[in-house]
């Protein structure tokens, strides 16, 4: 436990998530890509989202594959990080749509290798206030590494095209290095933990008991990360497009608005301890969906008013990166410990089939309400997202308030049935 404590290896762990959302890094290419490849717009959103499809399948057997191989968390995630670099330059050489497309798949293997052990690792190895601190650092420094990889994309698209712009997974290596040489050399983690579960069991803030079994309420958690990411990447990579529309398709600026908003996004994750410890969970995610659903109505309403439309996608990553480490941090009370690699990799499918279905679903909101696929129509799912946040946000308010009178009126017929028993005692 002294070891997880020190700043080193905090930063070493952390450092594996930097590349984690690196398959957003070409979202400012997508235009040019279109254009070069002669695709649809629904066929260069999945060249972002593609690597998504892929994770869904590999979170889960990177833990198999650990156990078969006898694999430790250090080997892994080096080996997925490796992979995201080679997969990710692919697409650097060649201009073939499907060559591309298949590269995206095998970067999104890449992130599945070891993407649940970065998030699962926080869980097993912190406790309370750290561990949520912890929770929101991670998420931040995925954010830093997208906002990096981002930046460094863009100015690789304005000053030597779109082949260039991949060439930003190159830094893929440097992480890879830096986290060989810093985190040390160890056994299977849920093999070096396991002895410790019973001591370390995680208490249920709402039964004070230990958690035992998973929790039904991990369903409804997981509807929610596929519409919350549903949104978030819809937007991402229907602004490009939108901002050429407005502005003109000399218009190379939306890679400084994606930084911008990726900035904000880290600023969420780093203030999200803050704002659980001052709010609780409930409060928290109540500040979330507010403010998600007002970055929906200024990017969904905004109209051809490009600074409206901005201030909806700067605004975007700041409750999305309050509510995402929010929810890894409630797992631990929705299952047992040595349960909790499995119940996050399930949650890290929702998230990333939320992301590669993303493209598909606002198709179908564009259709719905008899908006193109192209200009300003590509704002117009964004309005339905709002709309949903709140509702959301009203049921949550509903649920609080029907939980709160049934105890209330638990602990009523309690007390009676006390007092009952003392006087006829």
């Amino acid at each position: 436990m002294k070891q997880s404590q020190s700043m080193a290896t905090k930063l070493a762990f952390l450092s594996a998530s930097f590349m984690v959302t690196s398959a957003y890094a070409i979202q400012s290419a997508l235009p040019q890509i279109k254009s070069a490849l002669a695709v649809s717009q629904p066929q260069v959103e999945y060249l972002v989202t593609a690597p998504s499809f892929a994770v869904m399948f590999f979170v889960v057997l990177s833990p198999l594959l650990q156990d078969w191989f006898n694999i430790s968390d250090k080997h892994i995630i080096m080996a997925g990080i490796t992979m995201v670099g080679i997969a990710g330059l692919i697409p650097s050489f060649v201009s073939n749509y499907m060559v591309i497309l298949i590269s995206r798949l095998f970067l999104g293997a890449g992130y599945g290798l070891y993407n649940s052990q970065a998030i699962s690792l926080i869980s097993v190895w912190y406790r309370g206030h750290e561990r949520t601190s912890m929770q929101g650092w991670r998420s931040a420094f995925e954010q830093i590494g997208n906002a990096c990889t981002l930046t460094i994309s863009s100015l690789l698209l304005i000053y030597a095209g779109w082949h260039a712009a991949f060439l930003v997974y190159g830094l893929a290596f440097a992480v890879m290095a830096f986290f060989a040489w810093r985190v040390p050399n160890d056994s299977h983690s849920t093999t070096a933990t396991s002895d410790n579960h019973e001591a370390t069991e995680t208490i249920s803030p709402i039964t004070n008991e230990p958690v035992t079994k998973i929790s039904p309420l991990v369903i409804a958690i997981l509807a929610f990360v596929l519409l919350i990411k549903m949104d978030f990447i819809g937007m991402e990579d229907r602004f490009p497009g939108l901002a050429v529309a407005i502005n003109g398709k000399t218009f190379t600026g939306t890679g400084t608005y994606l930084s911008l908003m990726l900035i904000g996004a880290t600023l969420g994750g780093a203030c999200y301890g803050v704002l659980q410890k001052h709010f609780g969970y409930v409060g928290t995610i109540y500040i979330g969906l507010i403010l998600l659903a007002i970055a929906n109505f200024l990017f969904g309403f905004g109209g051809n008013n490009f600074p409206v439309i901005a201030a909806g996608i700067l605004l975007v990553g700041f409750p999305m990166q309050v509510l995402t480490p929010l929810i890894f941090n409630i797992l631990p009370f929705m299952a047992p410990m040595k349960l909790q690699t499995k119940i996050t990799s399930f949650v890290l499918i929702g998230f990333n089939f939320g992301a590669f279905f993303s493209p598909t679903a606002d198709a179908w909101f564009n259709h719905l309400l008899s908006q193109p696929l192209n200009g300003l129509g590509l704002a117009a799912p964004f309005r339905i997202y709002g709309v949903m946040m709140l509702i959301i946000a009203g049921l949550l308010f509903m649920g609080k308030h029907l939980y709160e009178l049934k105890s209330a009126n638990s602990n009523a017929e309690e007390k009676q049935a006390a007092a009952v028993h003392i006087y006829t005692k």
